[in-house]
C-alpha cells in the first residue's frame, strides 16, 4: 500500500496472521517512545567528517537546521513557529505549502544520504517506527536524530512536547497542546448524546477493486478520531492498528459506515471510488449509501490537524449535528 509517507511495515490480518504492509499514515506502529539515535551507511570520509561537525554544532543548542523526514512532525515543527529552521523534508510532505520549496530528500523509507548530507543539517526528526526502519542503514553518519512517536493523539502531544524541549520552544509546544486538545473536546461536545453508528475505515485497496483492503482498527488516532465524532469502530484492534482486510470479515462486522480513503482527489482512486463497493450490496452501509470518500490529506497525518480529521468525521458521522 502506498500512501504520502510511503512507509513499509508488519501489518495483521484481521482473524487470521501476519502479512505485509506499505503503511498508510498512520504513525509510530512499533515503539510509542521517543528514540535519539544515529544512523548507518557507507559514505565517503568528507562526509562522515562534515556530519561530525554538525553533530559538534547541534550540542552547542537548539537546532537551526532540520531535515524532516516525516510529514506527521513537519506539521508539527509548523505549529510550533519553527519552519524557518526546516531545511528539508520528505517527497509526501504537503503541509504547510511553504514545503513544495524546500528541498526534499526522498521517499519515507528511503532517504537520499547525498540530498540530506548536501543540506547540512544539524538534527533529523523522524517517527519511532520510521527510524527502525532507516536507522540500520545509516547509524555511522553520526547525525543527531530524534525519533518521534505518532500512532495514537497521546502521541502526537508527547512529539509536540519532545520536539518543544528539543528546540527550546516549550512554552509553544504547551500552547500548541492545549489547542489540540480544545478543538477535539469541542467536537466531541457536539456529538455527545448522539447514537453511535458502527465505523471501518478503509486505509487502502486495489483501485478499482475491493481486494487487498487494509483498514485501521482500534488502538489508533483514526480509532480515537471516530470516538470522538461520535462513531463506534466496527473492527477490533490489533497490536499494531492496521490490518488486511478480508471481504468475509467486513461483512461480518458489517459496519453502518465505511470511510474509504482517497490519497489523492487525482489519484488512483479518483475515477469513482465508490464504485467498487457495489459488489458487496450486502453491507448496509452499500445499502444505506453510506460509503464515503474521503481525500483530504490530513486524515493521514497525526499531528495538530486531528483536530480537522475529528470535524471531518464528525460532519460525515453525524451530518446533522453540524
Amino acid at each position: 500500500m502506498k500512501n504520502p509517507r510511503g512507509a513499509g511495515t508488519r501489518a495483521c490480518h484481521v482473524g487470521t496472521r501476519p502479512g505485509t504492509l506499505s503503511r498508510s499514515q498512520a504513525g509510530g506502529w512499533k515503539n510509542a517512545s521517543r528514540r535519539v539515535g544515529t544512523w548507518q551507511a557507507r559514505v565517503p570520509a568528507p562526509l562522515v567528517l562534515l556530519l561530525l561537525l554538525a553533530a559538534v554544532a547541534h550540542a552547542a543548542g537548539p537546532a537551526r537546521r532540520i531535515v524532516c523526514l516525516s510529514p506527521n512532525d513537519t506539521e508539527l515543527l509548523y505549529g510550533l513557529g519553527v519552519l524557518d529552521r526546516v531545511v528539508g523534508v520528505s517527497g509526501f510532505d504537503s503541509y504547510p505549502p511553504e514545503v513544495a520549496k524546500m528541498a526534499h530528500v526522498g521517499g519515507w523509507t528511503d532517504p537520499s544520504l547525498e540530498k540530506i548530507v548536501a543540506l547540512h543539517p544539524d538534527l533529523i526528526v523522524t517517527e519511532a517506527d520510521q527510524a527502525a526502519l532507516v536507522e540500520s542503514n545509516l547509524r555511522k553518519l553520526g547525525l543527531p536524530m530524534l525519533a518521534l512517536p505518532g500512532k495514537t493523539i497521546a502521541d502526537i502531544y508527547t512529539a509536540a512536547t519532545e520536539l518543544g524541549r528539543a528546540l527550546g520552544v516549550e512554552k509553544q509546544a504547551a500552547e500548541l497542546i492545549e489547542r489540540t486538545r480544545a478543538g477535539l473536546e469541542a467536537v466531541r461536545r457536539r456529538t455527545a448524546g448522539l447514537r453511535r453508528p458502527t465505523v471501518a475505515i478503509v486505509v487502502d485497496r486495489t483501485p478499482g477493486t475491493l481486494r487487498d483492503m487494509y483498514a485501521a482498527t482500534g488502538g489508533t488516532y483514526l480509532a480515537e478520531a471516530v470516538d470522538i465524532a461520535g462513531g463506534r469502530m466496527a473492527l477490533g484492534a490489533v497490536p499494531i492498528g492496521y490490518a488486511k482486510l478480508s471481504q468475509e470479515t467486513l461483512l461480518t462486522a458489517d459496519p453502518e459506515i465505511i470511510l474509504d480513503f482517497i490519497h489523492s482527489e487525482n489519484g488512483r482512486f479518483a475515477a469513482n471510488p465508490t464504485e467498487a463497493w457495489k459488489a458487496l450490496p450486502q453491507l448496509r452501509a452499500v445499502r444505506n449509501g453510506r460509503v464515503y470518500a474521503l481525500s483530504q490529506d490530513f486524515v493521514l497525518h497525526a499531528s495538530q490537524r486531528i483536530v480537522n480529521t475529528a470535524e471531518l468525521f464528525a460532519r460525515t458521522i453525524h451530518p446533522e449535528a453540524r
